[in-house]
């Protein structure tokens, strides 16, 4: 299978040639990189090589024993297949967005009707204050979440702050290489909120977007899901276990539009849950983030208490996506859903449009990968009552070749 990965390897590098996008990290040989900016190979002599290596890999008999050379062959056969769906894609193909996103990551999302979320809002129209005043409850929220805006000047310290103490908490589960470490950057005109780019040797580059005013509970988020135990880990932990450790060449490279993101995103987001308990993170937010951002300690409970029920709303990215995808939404309808179905600001609706415009069904990594990590995980005993259990849950998630399909 090593040739039959080096080969998906360079195919990853020719259709990044195509799609700025798609080659999310890349730490192998810098001459393949070369290679591929030279060659620049058609779309059609890509589909060609990568159908040909899909039979080859089928074809391929390994030895028993080791369970983990199993999961090998899985996750180079569906991230090859998810290549060519997304090279298919790049030449004109059509997919609905169920089926786009089962092709590239290996999972469909369920739908939900407006019903569904129209029930969580009922229940945020009785917890936000003022309850049968003026204003609907878009306008309640935003004027209530205005109260933990983090003043730009005190931005850093609270981020390195919440960054610092997710790092101590993972380090006390997860060995990481010594030296491993990440700078953050402040960026702006980006379509997300935050961005880990790895760049090998245990090393990332992390980017917030300051385009929007960022709210206190994203402190721990983008610490968590952008760091320690997310995406930093993550790619730390798959360079020192598989890369390195094994000599398995498929992860010198992550393609973005592949099932490596689904367990990418929904690990890292899991990853909240499992670096601080709800209690740990409220203790947290009171003692250290709130007097750090100048924000009222008082209303750390209730400020969480309805980001909580916010969370639920976390389908509505899917579904409008689906809509909107689809064409059965034009993006001004779009917008408006996710203002009167998620509680956006405008200008945070029409952020989050562009987000789909630019990554499409992607957005089901964030939600579905979190659920089914979480059922995985918990599953396998990694409850909330037994850390211990599910910080090696964890880990070993993170450290292996597993794929969507396989959590279930």
């Amino acid at each position: 299978m090593n040739t039959i990965a080096e080969q998906y390897v360079k195919l990853v590098l020719a259709v990044g040639q195509h799609d700025a996008d798609y080659v999310d990290a890349f730490s192998g040989p810098e001459e393949w990189l070369e290679d591929a900016r030279k060659q620049k190979s058609s779309l059609d002599k890509i589909l060609a090589s990568a159908r040909e290596l899909a039979t080859q890999l089928q074809s391929v008999i390994f030895p028993g024993g080791d369970p983990m050379l199993k999961l090998r062959h899985q996750y180079l056969t569906r991230q090859l297949a998810s290549l060519i769906a997304r090279a298919e894609m790049l030449r004109g193909r059509k997919f609905s967005f169920d089926e786009e996103s089962k092709a590239l990551y290996d999972a469909v999302a369920p739908t939900y009707a407006d019903d569904h979320y129209r029930q969580i809002l009922g229940k945020l129209d009785h917890l936000l204050p003022g309850n049968g005043g003026a204003g609907n409850v878009q306008q309640r929220y935003d004027k209530f979440r205005s109260d933990f805006i983090i003043p730009p000047e005190k931005l850093d310290s609270v981020f390195q702050a919440a960054v610092e103490e997710c790092r101590k908490r993972t380090q006390q589960h997860i060995p990481l290489p010594s030296g491993e470490s990440f700078t953050v950057e402040y960026v702006t005109n980006k379509s997300w909120s935050g961005y880990n780019w790895y760049k090998g040797n245990s090393f990332s580059l992390i980017q917030m977007n300051t385009d929007l005013p960022i709210y206190i509970d994203r402190a721990i988020d983008l610490g968590a899901h952008e760091g320690y135990p997310g995406h930093h880990v993550y790619n730390v932990l798959l360079e020192k276990n598989l890369l390195k450790g094994r000599g398995w060449i498929e992860f010198s490279v992550y393609a973005l539009f592949s099932p490596q993101s689904l367990i990418a995103e929904g690990t890292a987001n899991y990853g909240r849950e499992v670096v601080f308990t709800r209690d740990e993170r409220l203790d947290f937010e009171r003692r250290i983030l709130f007097p750090l951002g100048g924000l009222d300690v008082s209303q750390v409970e209730r400020y969480y208490a309805i980001h909580e029920l916010m969370e639920q709303l976390a389908y509505a990215d899917n579904d409008i996506a689906r809509r909107y995808l689809d064409g059965i939404v034009g993006r001004e309808e779009a917008e408006k859903w996710l203002v009167d179905f998620k509680l956006l600001a405008p200008e945070r609706a029409a952020q989050r449009v562009r987000f789909i415009d630019q990554y499409r069904s992607y957005v089901i990594n964030y939600n579905l990968g979190q659920d089914l990590v979480k059922q995985y995980i918990e599953s396998r005993g990694g409850t909330a009552d037994n850390p211990v259990k599910r910080w090696k849950e964890f880990a070993d998630l993170i450290s292996s070749p597993r794929l969507p399909s396989g959590l279930k």
